[in-house]
């Protein structure tokens, strides 16, 4: 049977976020909670359905309700969940974090003894599916262990440069051994690359350079043809040959800002899959990713296309 072809495949975490429902306290004092889809990959194909596209992700579940709610949030949301397979005795990770707006949200996780989603292996992998995929992402956590980096890495040597393959950097300290481990895979993946994006603080890790200007060339000097620098209020860096571009932060009163980057991600994709111009491209995308910011969900906010236009239309949440 034929693998059926995606404008956007992604690759690796899954879980589910368990989010408070009172902002502005902390997790030993919280009543109540609401339950929603995560993980980075996840939520960019989900943010990239919302926009139009046929989008799939490739994970892995315990094979338990969270798992069970998984498979049925991505029917929801339009995602192609038949990559999704279950593990045997790992659970579904959980997620917990605590709202403290504008700029402080701790995130808790729950992946022991080991993510399901680091369990994905070659041997499963469709690789027709992989090479023939519009854009493929992937983030660097699926580097950070064994089956799962040998699988991340087989993909790319399958996809070469076909396509559009993007590296999110998505660097989470307590998922590695070191993060001299994290630069070695980093530095393994990049030539694969054709879009890279990460926020200052992960550029260091990748290439040794925090300052956005110099991170963009030496990540583009590793071989991706797009660095995208993420700074914050100071908006967003990207850089394309002797193309440089930076688009200001778009204002808005946040709620919570942990699916911001990944609603950023699923526009990002929308743009190149538009061709797009890149400040056109990256303006829509930090206002996608604004317009989550705003909300209290993740997965469940994704914008739409007019959402979206809408706020750069008017510059704020309303």
């Amino acid at each position: 049977m034929r693998s059926p072809v995606y404008e956007l495949l992604t690759m690796g975490r899954v879980g589910v976020d368990i989010y408070p429902q009172q902002v502005g306290v902390g997790l030993e004092d919280v009543t109540s909670f609401g339950k929603y889809l995560g993980g980075s990959p996840t939520n960019v194909a989900v943010a990239a359905s919302r926009l139009g596209h046929r989008t799939a992700v490739i994970t892995r579940t315990g094979r338990d309700p969270f798992g069970t709610y998984i498979h049925r949030a991505l029917h929801g949301f339009g995602v192609d969940d038949r990559f999704v397979s279950p593990v045997d005795g790992l659970p579904t990770p959980v997620t917990f974090c605590e709202i403290f707006p504008p700029d402080d949200f701790p995130l808790y996780f729950y992946r022991e003894p080991k993510a399901p989603d680091l369990e994905i292996r070659v041997d499963e992998l469709d690789f027709d599916a992989i090479r023939s995929a519009e854009i493929f992402w992937l983030t660097v956590t699926g580097l950070s262990a064994e089956p799962s980096r040998e699988a991340h890495h087989a993909a790319l040597e399958a996809r070469g440069r076909n396509g559009i393959t993007i590296l999110d950097l998505d660097y989470r300290p307590m998922f590695w051994e070191s993060p001299e481990q994290a630069t070695e895979q980093i530095a393994a993946a990049l030539p694969y690359v054709t879009v890279v994006a990460g926020n200052r603080e992960e550029c260091l890790i990748a290439v040794g350079e925090g300052d956005p200007d110099s991170a963009a060339r030496a990540l583009l000097a590793a071989g991706p043809d797009l660095a995208i620098v993420k700074q914050g209020p100071a908006g967003v860096l990207g850089k394309r040959g002797e193309e440089s571009v930076v688009v200001p932060a778009v204002p808005v009163d946040v709620v919570n800002g942990l699916g911001a980057g990944d609603a950023f991600g699923g526009a990002l994709c929308h743009g190149l899959l538009r061709n797009w111009d890149l400040r056109r491209m990256l303006s829509f995308a930090n206002a996608a990713g604004a317009y989550v910011a705003g909300q209290l969900a993740c997965a469940d906010a994704m914008p739409t296309v007019a959402e979206v236009e809408a706020l750069m239309n008017r510059g704020a949440v309303a």
